[in-house]
């Protein structure tokens, strides 16, 4: 494909880097000279000086044969616009980097409404991964879907669990938890569940369930999900904010250090729930007076990648909690690996694996309902998501009229930003985003869910 990359900041970098060696075309956009000469002189890519919002400058770096650009500048509305640009002059198309919370509750409508592809936001995808770090017990995997609104939980059935024999129509109505079991892998068969599957222990199973519920449905079946109780982040960011957010949500006590006083008092406003000091992070006994030593869990999200690293180590040996590290270097990424860090997360690198599986996706399907792919258990099942793009003989239908195929599930459809985990009484509808799972893997269109 030809994908233009505008901006080459951390985020810019590690895409071209990603996506140059899966032999795409890539053509870069900075305004920054020397940045543009470095990447180029590194890696597998052309390079132009030039604004992104610029006609001129699209022109040169070949929009009119651009099959996706990809806007990762740090200003959001740079991104936005720019993305409209490319949308206006070839039609292609278009990943915008917004990262500022005011956007968030509005995403869904922005995208939409632009005409976007998508919209990823690094700091809530890095606050995201960090928040299932804290939450969920190692034996549990988690998958995100739909931009992190709806996650796939893995977990084997063990032998005396409150699963074991369970019929999976009961869950929903006997635990009154929204969750969908939708797939399980037994021995070496795999199984899209219906209503009156019986669960076994030994069975490994993938739960569909919104970030909120995940950890009330596992105190019902009694897996103690939250693995921090109380947790102390040290940098008062957008991640810190994001990260603050998710823990309080899911009744986790959260404190913040931040030494900006007026950043402070922004938490302080946004985040009632948290408590929130005004003090420097890398401060031991000011870290040791605010009760290092009780937390269980620990963030050091500074913009400082060693004293990051400073931190974990210190709060890793003062608390025996879990740590997590935030890292911006990738070049710091091998001298980590002789270091006790328990979690390190570079959000550069998540978000470059967001959009290289959706460019990806591009890749293995010609039809633009299409918006993400994802293989599990190895490949025997695919997560297809689709945009529903018109009305059509599967839109405003109950699920429970519509002959679905065998082999498949909805798992979840998301509508102006919010997720439903889908009963027979809901209706798919233009402008939904629809994730199923099935065993198939011939489904090209969102009508292709039902028998012919």
């Amino acid at each position: 494909m030809n994908i233009i990359i505008v901006g080459c900041g951390r985020v810019g970098y590690t895409l071209v880097e990603q996506l140059s060696m899966e032999k795409h075309n890539i053509t870069v956009i900075d305004e920054d000279e020397d940045r543009i000469s470095s990447i180029t002189e590194e890696l597998d890519a052309m390079g132009i000086v030039g604004n992104g919002v610029d006609y001129k400058t699209l022109l040169e770096a070949g929009i009119e044969r651009t099959d996706l650009l990809i806007a990762v500048t740090d200003n959001d509305e740079q991104n936005l616009l720019c993305c409209v640009m490319a949308k206006r002059i070839d039609n292609c198309k278009t990943i915008a980097r917004v990262k500022n919370p005011v956007y968030n509750s509005e995403i869904g409508f922005i995208r939409r409404e632009l005409g976007l592809s998508m919209i990823i936001n690094p700091e809530l995808i890095a606050a995201s991964e960090i928040a299932r770090i804290f939450q969920f017990p190692d034996t549990i995997r988690v998958d995100t879907f739909t931009r992190g609104r709806i996650e796939l939980l893995h977990l084997t059935i063990e032998e005396d669990s409150f699963l074991d024999g369970y019929r999976v129509s009961d869950i929903r109505r006997k635990l009154k938890c929204e969750v969908l079991v939708c797939m399980v892998a037994r021995k070496d068969e795999v199984f899209i569940p219906s209503h009156d599957f019986v669960l076994r222990h030994g069975d490994r199973i993938c739960i569909a369930a919104l970030p909120e519920v995940a950890s009330a449905f596992f105190a019902k079946i009694g897996i103690q999900s939250s693995r921090a109780h109380y947790t102390m982040i040290v940098g008062g960011g957008t991640i810190g904010y994001y990260l603050a957010r998710r823990l309080l949500d899911v009744g986790v006590h959260v404190k913040i250090i931040e030494k900006d006083r007026q950043r402070c008092d922004e938490l302080a406003s946004l985040l009632p729930d948290a408590t929130v000091i005004n003090a420097d992070g890398s401060d031991e006994k000011r870290l040791i007076s605010e009760g290092l030593d009780a937390v269980d869990g620990f963030a050091a999200l500074t913009g400082v990648d060693e004293e990051n690293v400073i931190l974990s180590l210190f709060a890793g040996k003062l608390s025996g909690g879990i740590t997590v590290t935030k890292i911006d270097k990738l070049k710091y990424s091998v001298v980590l690996e002789g270091m006790s860090l328990d979690n390190v997360i570079f959000p550069s690198l998540l978000t470059a694996d967001y959009i290289t599986k959706y460019a990806r996706t591009m890749n293995q399907s010609t039809e633009s309902d299409v918006e993400n792919l994802f293989r599990l258990e190895n490949g025997k099942v695919s997560a297809i998501e689709f945009f529903v793009r018109e009305h059509s003989d599967i839109t405003d239908t109950p699920i429970s009229k519509l002959k679905l195929k065998k082999d498949m599930l909805i798992c979840s459809i998301t509508r102006d930003g919010a997720v439903i985990i889908p009963d027979g009484n809901d209706e798919i509808r233009p402008g939904d985003a629809v994730l199923i799972i099935t065993v198939r893997s011939r489904f090209s269109d969102i009508t292709d869910i039902v028998e012919r």
